[in-house]
């Protein structure tokens, strides 16, 4: 959008794209009686350190205006405590501007609104950047980063390839047969498996793999809602699954599995051997996703030149690694990638990305040794060595992958690469951003 448009201009706009598409308008307006429309005085919500914001605000009660409301507000920085408080009344249109300050560093900062209608509380937030193009990672890359994978790595290759195939025919269509496999990864002395819903377009011939690591939890998988990429992209979809976990399980039993754990069970798995790189879980993660790559191009289908790699969230951040420790993906395509800048809350007044640890999970506090052990699995560090064209999306008001972290990933990355910014978003992605990722990895397939 043109900066030179008034606040209310980017008001009428954004409610006249709400009712046009009716279908989508809960991305915006959650289906509630009251609406928020919080709108940043720069259309690109993006501000130069030294620089002031505000946030221009209506209510809308039913859609129509909402006058003499107190709208209560705080700001601080993303993910941090509130460092400013306040109090605005909504005029006779229902408006108000709330100011948020400057910054004295690159960063974001959170404009976190409440108000009370009809004796119900609502609740509602924006972020705006300052100079996010300067924002760099907190985590350093150890000397031995390269080394230490590589052996990991080595230590694999002494495991036979060895995989189980088996129709999933709840799965398959009339344009695609879907099959489970069951891949043995890992280390010779412990018998370990990732498993993972393959698709394969029915039409027959030889197509791109796209490996898709999965987000953060002990979940539940429906390729279905992924075939698209072999229906609409040709390519063959590997859906992972990187707990050992048969996927063929009941929606029932994982969730017995969950509860079981308890109601943090990702980040329980995210902290689990954390206090050295040699026992932490994530290494038996990162090592099973390239001996995934070893099994998918052995497939028939395969056409010998394309893996493409495709992940959000958690799935994003093991993108990178993927992508990093393996040459043969030819493309990668990620959004708000987790695991990103781990370490930074051990920085007074940084943002750090999920699983947040010592913030929101205080059970782990970020000592040198823990620390340590992230350096050699964080996203911005496997940023580092990604060579091959990369697509990244993200929005800003995510709190569950901040924008701060996913800066601090873009702002790393030197290989070819494209970005889509939907500044509105929380930790979500539409469908048109699901299909532009996908595009954008059939551009680069050789």
């Amino acid at each position: 959008m043109n900066k030179t448009l008034n606040w209310f201009q980017y008001v009428l706009i954004l409610v006249s794209l709400v009712w046009m598409e009716p279908g989508k308008a809960q991305n915006f307006f959650a289906q509630n009686d009251l609406q928020w429309v919080a709108v940043p005085d720069h259309a690109d919500w993006i501000y130069k350190v030294g620089e002031k914001a505000s946030v221009n605000l209506q209510l809308l009660w039913h859609g129509q205006p909402l006058p003499g409301v107190e709208v209560r507000y705080s700001v601080g920085q993303d993910e941090l405590a509130d460092e400013v408080q306040g109090k605005v009344t909504t005029d006779a249109q229902g408006r108000a501007r709330i100011p948020l300050g400057g910054a004295k560093k690159p960063s974001f900062r959170d404009c976190r609104m409440q108000c009370t209608v009809e004796g119900k509380n609502f609740k509602n937030h924006v972020k705006v950047g300052f100079s996010p193009e300067k924002i760099t990672p907190y985590t350093q890359m150890p000397n031995d980063f390269a080394a230490f994978w590589q052996g990991v790595l080595d230590e694999q290759k002494k495991l036979p390839l060895s995989a189980q195939v088996t129709p999933a025919p709840e799965f398959s269509t009339d344009e695609v047969d879907c099959y489970l496999v069951k891949i043995r990864t890992w280390r010779t002395s412990t018998e370990a498996y990732v498993y993972g819903y393959l698709s394969i377009p029915k039409k027959g011939g030889q197509f791109p793999i796209v490996v898709s690591p999965p987000g953060a939890g002990v979940k539940h998988m429906d390729p279905l809602k992924t075939q698209f990429y072999a229906t609409k992209g040709n390519c063959i979809r590997f859906e992972m699954e990187i707990h050992g976990i048969d996927p063929s399980l009941s929606k029932e039993v994982y969730g017995d599995i969950t509860r079981a754990f308890g109601n943090h069970f990702a980040a329980g798995y995210l902290s689990n051997g954390i206090q050295s790189r040699e026992t932490y879980y994530m290494q038996k993660v990162c090592a099973s996703l390239v001996r995934a790559v070893d099994y998918l191009v052995t497939r028939p289908e395969w056409d010998g030149k394309n893996i493409l790699v495709q992940g959000n969230s958690q799935g994003g951040g093991l993108g990178l690694a993927l992508a990093a420790l393996d040459p043969r993906v030819t493309a990668l395509a990620i959004a708000h990638p987790a695991l990103s800048d781990m370490a930074a809350y051990a920085e007074k007044g940084r943002t750090g990305g999920y699983p947040h640890f010592s913030l929101k999970y205080k059970d782990i506090t970020l000592t040198p040794e823990v620390i340590r052990t992230l350096q050699y699995y964080d996203a911005v560090n496997f940023a580092r060595l990604v060579k091959c064209p990369t697509y990244m999306t993200w929005g800003y008001n995510d709190n569950v992958c901040p924008p701060t972290t996913s800066y601090a990933v873009w702002n790393t990355l030197t290989c070819e690469k494209e970005c889509y910014i939907t500044p509105i978003n929380e930790h979500w992605t539409s469908d048109e951003t699901r299909y532009r990722q996908m595009r954008f990895l059939l551009k680069h397939c050789r």
